[in-house]
């Protein structure tokens, strides 16, 4: 017996109806798939964008911080993707791929911006701290008019609105440098001899302006100031001026000084002026009457730079010198390829002066000068947060 057409009918459609729910089934998973793919913060993985990083006038924190961004999105993507209970598909596989790349690529982002928020805050904290000191011993200081005698140690350069005061044995030499490079009297800091950086370099000093350029300058410029360990750039000057040949501070300060403070000095020393011990050197130093004057070389930075009436943007250390300074030039907006020098040009095969070479030094003193030492830089050791370099300092 031939089935009725009605069972032919049946099964057909029963066929139909599976084969289409199949496909549906298909075509679902596929829109569940590409809509996983473009939930919200995933289009970062897929083209991160760093627009203005490659800028010039771009710092270098504010890419940091597009890495930093960057790569905590990715992290936090990686985790979501890989705790999902959907079945890891290709494209899947992908994406993980491409942030794992991405996040170990901005890694070391992620460290300079952590690094440079560090540099802020020490920067900060030293304002502060030089605020504070300044409002305790000279208050009201800031508000008192600026004469030229004050400004002379301060260097400018237009071009980077930039004032940089000048303190001796604390880098100045490649300070100078950076400042011709800038100026553009200079292709590169290594092609200017040690004479030409003091000597001929072409930088004006913000005393050369009247009063209301230099008034602007304060107001408007970076205004920098780089410090060392009070003691440790003394034995670094007396070392310079005393140790080394020196035709102008031999007869200039040697003499005066061997003449008043050695018995029984040779005709040699006196006419020489070589050979000035430290201790002389400090009797000198601690003279109200000194034979000789004060010098630039030795002055506390908190007379020769005056910090408390110039109220200064940016307080470098020499003791983290090369990092400060471009820290520094890449907030300015310096040339990418001008860092700061790090070579010694004045008595190259000498050993820089190190606070062992200084402590070697202090212990050729007795307590009482070494306290009227610290005495004499206890204003410098006071607002630029330098500790008791003795025990028995008070």
């Amino acid at each position: 017996m031939k089935p009725p057409c009605a069972l032919y009918y049946s099964l057909w459609f029963l066929v139909l109806l599976g084969v289409g729910s199949l496909l549906l089934l298909v075509h679902l998973q596929d829109l569940s798939e590409t809509a996983q793919h473009q939930n919200s913060g995933v289009n970062v993985l897929l083209a991160p964008r760093r627009e203005g990083v490659e800028k010039d006038v771009q710092t270098d924190a504010s890419a940091a911080a597009v890495d930093f961004k960057v790569s905590s999105v990715s992290s936090q993507l990686v985790l979501e993707d890989s705790s999902s209970d959907q079945p890891l598909t290709k494209r899947h596989r992908k994406l993980l791929l491409k942030s794992s790349f991405t996040m170990s690529s901005t890694s070391f982002g992620t460290d300079k911006e952590r690094h440079l928020q560090q540099l802020t805050r020490t920067q900060k904290f030293r304002r502060h701290l030089l605020a504070d000191v300044c409002a305790r011993y000279q208050p009201g200081v800031s508000q008192r008019r600026v004469s030229q005698q004050q400004v002379s140690r301060v260097y400018v350069e237009d071009g980077s609105r930039l004032l940089y005061c000048e303190v001796p044995k604390a880098g100045c030499s490649n300070w100078k440098r950076v400042l011709m490079v800038l100026g553009g009297s200079a292709t590169s800091t290594r092609d200017i001899p040690h004479d030409a950086a003091h000597y001929s370099n072409h930088l004006r000093r913000l005393e050369s302006y009247d009063r209301a350029g230099i008034t602007e300058r304060l107001r408007s410029y970076t205004k920098v100031l780089f410090i060392r360990e009070p003691f440790e750039r003394l034995v670094s000057a007396f070392r310079d001026k005393f140790e080394s040949p020196n035709s102008y501070y031999h007869p200039v300060f040697g003499r005066p000084i061997i003449s008043r403070y050695r018995t029984n000095a040779t005709h040699t020393a006196l006419r020489t002026g070589a050979g000035v011990t430290f201790r002389e050197f400090i009797q000198y130093l601690l003279d109200v009457r000194r034979p000789v004057g004060m010098d630039i070389h030795w002055e506390p930075v908190s007379q020769l730079c005056n910090p408390c009436l110039l109220r200064y943007n940016f307080i470098g250390k020499f003791e983290s010198l090369e990092d400060e300074a471009n820290f520094l030039l890449q907030s300015i907006g310096a040339p990418r390829n001008l860092t700061f020098p790090d070579f010694k040009d004045r008595n190259p095969q000498e050993e820089r002066t190190s606070s062992s070479i200084t402590r070697k030094y202090f212990d050729q003193l007795n307590s009482t000068e070494r306290q009227k030492a610290f005495d004499f830089y206890y204003m410098d050791y006071l607002m630029f947060n330098y500790q008791k370099p003795f025990t028995d300092l008070h």
